[in-house]
């Protein structure tokens, strides 16, 4: 059961690490192949107690499609949805919807289950739920949102006995810092672009 178990992680650690580069890259496969790697994390979450987490894998499944869509999405002159910075509102709406998710969630779980973490376990669903939106929404900002989560991921995973998926997380939060960057560069040459067809 534990060589099955190691295996289904590594499956799932190799397909997680490959929907975030091609998510870096700004390929459409980060959906795909995403999903293969959150449908074992359901799995797995559930085989070793981490609700919140199992949870959070559902709603990715469900925002992997629901991503895997709006990306398609023609937006202005390009083919596909463009890359975008979040408004003043939709900064607001970030932050409410991540205190009442963490919130919400610390109560199920220390109420409802028996996790030993849930203040820890909520934090990181909570922080991946808005990173998940707002990605697929296609806002630069989701990667801030992924590199908090990874960087609070790491320790939870190695405490739980995930040692691969711990160090998934620490490349996951070398890959936000990337897409951080990768992002923020396409934006400003597309912000430069726009400025020169307007002189």
């Amino acid at each position: 059961m534990i060589d099955y178990l190691f295996s289904l992680e590594g499956l799932a650690v190799g397909t997680g690490l490959a929907s975030v580069w091609f998510s870096v890259k700004e390929r459409i496969w980060v959906y795909p192949i995403g999903l293969v790697s959150v449908g074992i994390y359901v799995y797995l979450s559930y085989v070793f107690g981490i609700y919140a987490d199992m949870g959070i894998n559902i709603y990715y499944v469900i925002m992997s499609i629901y991503g895997w869509y709006r990306w398609l999405q023609p937006s202005g002159s390009s083919a596909v949805k463009e890359i975008t910075r979040s408004s003043r509102n939709e900064w607001i709406l970030s932050i409410v919807l991540l205190l009442l998710s963490w919130l919400a969630l610390f109560i199920l779980l220390q109420r409802f289950t028996d996790s030993e973490i849930p203040l820890w376990d909520s934090l990181t669903t909570s922080l991946a739920i808005v990173g998940m939106w707002l990605m697929a929404e296609k806002k630069v900002e989701h990667w801030l949102f992924w590199i908090v989560t990874n960087l609070v991921s790491i320790p939870l995973y190695y405490y739980k006995g995930l040692i691969l998926t711990s160090g998934q997380f620490f490349v996951f939060t070398l890959l936000a810092v990337m897409g951080w960057l990768q992002w923020n560069k396409t934006l400003s040459i597309g912000d430069q672009s726009n400025q020169s067809s307007l002189h």
